[in-house]
């Protein structure tokens, strides 16, 4: 937990203040799971902390949550179509992907259970997604199609939610 709580902290996923009058904290848990590797033996046991997304009020911790969702009958069309093309193809794992999507919202979540503060009136005001927020998708989506337009990928004018385009010699996943 702690290792996790660390990896947390410098990714700047929150900042430590006291609570606003009109704001109220979400709680969070922490979900621990077994990681098992090929042969069956236990390779490592993982803790996640996830906030309780559940307690979230609509237009009051959220405004949006929509975000793009592949299907996989399009999924196969597509390496149907990149495999009689010829189209040289690349995955990407990202790990702790959702942890990287940038709040817009104000959001603030009780402190991790087992972990304390100096000053009992402070609570976490999240500047990052944590898993189980429930705009969490759309702003790890926001982010990534940032990134990929700064490399030079292309939104093409009428778009087809979640079907891979290609433009020239770039392919835009979307």
């Amino acid at each position: 937990m702690e290792e996790e709580i660390r990896a947390l902290e410098q990714n700047g996923t929150w900042v430590l203040q006291d609570l606003l009058c009109d704001k109220r904290p979400i709680s969070c848990k922490w979900v621990y799971r077994v990681k098992y590797n090929s042969d069956g033996f236990i390779q490592r046991f993982k803790a996640r902390l996830v906030i309780r997304g559940n307690h979230q009020v609509k237009g009051f911790d959220y405004n949006e949550m929509f975000a793009p969702v592949a299907k996989m009958t399009n999924v196969r069309c597509f390496l149907f179509v990149a495999v009689t093309k010829g189209w040289e193809l690349h995955q990407l794992d990202v790990n702790n992907a959702f942890l990287h999507g940038d709040l817009q919202e104000e959001v603030y979540m009780t402190l991790p259970p087992g972990f304390t503060c100096s000053t009992p009136t402070k609570v976490c005001c999240l500047q990052k997604s944590l898993y189980g927020l429930r705009q969490a998708p759309q702003q790890w989506f926001a982010k990534l199609s940032s990134k990929l337009r700064e490399y030079g990928f292309v939104t093409p004018m009428r778009i087809i939610h979640c079907l891979p385009i290609v433009m020239g010699t770039h392919l835009w996943p979307y």
